[in-house]
């Protein structure tokens, strides 16, 4: 099979058109426990990495924002509380059975009215351009089989002047930081996944899905491909997880 047929899940080489498929099996998996397994996997150090990608997004009220891979709708809860009644915040991911319990999570809360929820695929967005004033991915961008397609669709969906963030997990900055974080990752986790939601399977995968992912400059070379002005990122908890953010000029 080609090189431009196959890519990777985890450690593993798939067919592309086989790789979302799986994604949504791994997620489908942990839906029900998967705010549960953020606190346990990361000690609850997760809100505050969300909460500065918030503050950077400079979101105001009014404003138009999409939230890419949303899930159980961290950010969209945060969104549609800064943006109020005059704006508007899409909650969006592939997933169904996350977006179900997002909407049911943020129903429960008491947000509706300023909120849609919509079942796409990050690679072809069913959003006119020029749409947002800010478009987010939190902890999904890894799991796109395509993922510079997804930059430019963000790029393309955004307004002139608008910007997008990436929060993902990246590559530790400190040699003796990764050796304790792949410990961490591939012996702790996964015991966890089995614990907690009888899946070893889906969190090992997570684990390996990390260390595929572009490390913090190759992220913003390709944030820069898509059109991106003004790329810069942050890292945090010792280039654990980092934040891209660029902008739409």
């Amino acid at each position: 099979m080609s090189d431009d047929k196959i890519t990777h899940f985890g450690y593993s080489q798939v067919p592309v058109q086989d790789k979302a498929a799986r994604v949504r099996a791994v997620f489908d998996s942990v839906a029900d426990r998967y705010d549960l397994m953020n606190d346990l996997m990361s000690l609850g150090i997760h809100r505050l990495w969300k909460r500065h990608a918030i503050e950077l997004a400079g979101v105001r009220r009014g404003q138009r924002v999409l939230d890419l891979a949303a899930g159980t709708g961290d950010l969209t809860e945060r969104f549609a509380r800064i943006v109020g009644a005059e704006g508007e915040v899409i909650s969006s991911d592939i997933n169904a059975a996350m977006l179900s319990r997002g909407r049911e999570r943020l129903t429960d809360l008491g947000l509706v009215g300023n909120l849609d929820y919509v079942l796409a695929n990050a690679e072809t967005l069913p959003f006119a351009s020029d749409s947002f004033d800010c478009v987010t991915i939190a902890f999904g961008l890894r799991n796109v089989t395509h993922k510079q397609l997804a930059i430019n669709e963000m790029f393309r969906v955004l307004r002139p002047g608008g910007r997008a963030l990436i929060l993902e997990f990246s590559h530790p900055t400190l040699q003796p930081l990764r050796r304790v974080y792949d410990l961490y990752s591939f012996t702790v986790l996964p015991n966890l996944g089995r614990v907690i939601v009888n899946d070893s399977e889906s969190y090992r995968y997570l684990a390996e899905s990390i260390r595929m992912h572009p490390d913090q400059e190759t992220l913003r070379a390709m944030m820069e491909e898509g059109g991106f002005e003004r790329c810069d990122y942050f890292n945090m908890t010792g280039g654990v997880v980092a934040i891209h953010r660029g902008y739409k000029l």
